[in-house]
């Protein structure tokens, strides 16, 4: 498999980390705005006859996806064998549903389009909802990486005496896993409603954060709102002051300053969206993905 990653100017660090784990090719998407903001995308460097992986984390999905797509799209009349795409970040999984009327399905819509130009998806953790696997939502092969080992390996490595904290219950099952394999314990905090301004935070077993540090996970942090809800909880118990891991760090506006105002001592991310924060390269387990599906597929797919 000759494979070569076309990354856009964001994911340039992820695609050459990603090229060091496996000697692949890399030439970078040159990407011109127009002063109407139209786009222009160009591909350098030697594309027939070899398979490509675009190299796009999807945020802001709104402006890189249709450029995206037409780096796909070029690269497919410039004769490359095979099109696929690593998206480390995966939008539009939220709108899984009808649940107004008249509302567009944007998860299924999004899908379709990216079917219609690539014939494989990579993807870490996507943010699922009421979806159950993503092959239940696109219908060319995708493929999701896990980065729980990484942020396991982490924890274990630079916060051996860590407990791992889950902001509520529906974090609990991730949480155990990471906490667990890390060799730490976790805690789920449990709120109680008494009323509509009457919610009291607590945590399961309080005596064990003696000595211990506080570890927020999250898989994404978007508006901040959970994390900075669950630092502030901590610090009403009297609790150290938390370090924040999250898998996608999209940090909304402000949310990351905000964080570190509110006294978070540290944050780290893994490098499925492009942020000071990065910590955890998903590079070696995004190219260890591709080569096994080369490694795999159907004979009819292979060049001649």
């Amino acid at each position: 498999m000759n494979l070569v990653l076309l990354p856009f100017p964001a994911d340039i660090p992820l695609a050459q980390a990603m090229a060091v784990a496996d000697g692949a090719a890399v030439t970078p998407v040159k990407w011109h705005h127009f002063p109407d903001k139209e786009s222009l995308v160009t591909l350098e460097g030697a594309i027939e006859n070899q398979d490509v992986a675009v190299v796009a984390s999807l945020h802001p999905v709104d402006q890189l996806a249709l450029p995206v797509r037409f780096a796909a799209a070029t690269a497919r009349e410039l004769g490359a064998r095979s099109v696929g795409l690593v998206a480390p970040y995966l939008a539009y999984m939220r709108q899984d549903r009808r649940f107004q009327p008249g509302q567009a399905v944007s998860a299924r819509l999004f899908a379709v389009f990216l079917e219609e130009t690539f014939d494989w998806l990579l993807t870490v953790d996507p943010h699922l909802h009421r979806i159950a696997r993503l092959d239940q939502l696109y219908c060319i092969p995708a493929t999701v990486v896990s980065a729980t080992p990484l942020i396991s390996a982490w924890i274990a490595s630079y916060m051996p005496r860590a407990v791992v904290i889950g902001p509520d219950s529906e974090s609990a099952q991730w949480v155990a896993q990471v906490a667990n394999t890390a060799g730490v314990p976790y805690q789920i905090l449990i709120k109680e409603r008494r009323g509509d301004r009457d919610v009291s935070v607590s945590l399961p077993d309080p005596g064990q954060m003696l000595g211990r540090i506080p570890v927020i996970v999250d898989d994404i942090v978007s508006s901040g709102h959970t994390v900075l809800e669950t630092v502030r909880q901590l610090r009403s118990m009297g609790l150290p002051a938390p370090v924040v891991i999250t898998i996608h760090p999209v940090f909304a506006q402000d949310a990351y300053q905000a964080l570190l105002a509110e006294g978070v001592t540290q944050i780290v991310s893994t490098d499925t969206i492009a942020h000071p924060s990065n910590a955890i390269s998903i590079a070696p387990l995004l190219m260890q993905v591709i080569r096994q599906r080369a490694m795999t597929r159907p004979a009819s797919e292979m060049a001649p």
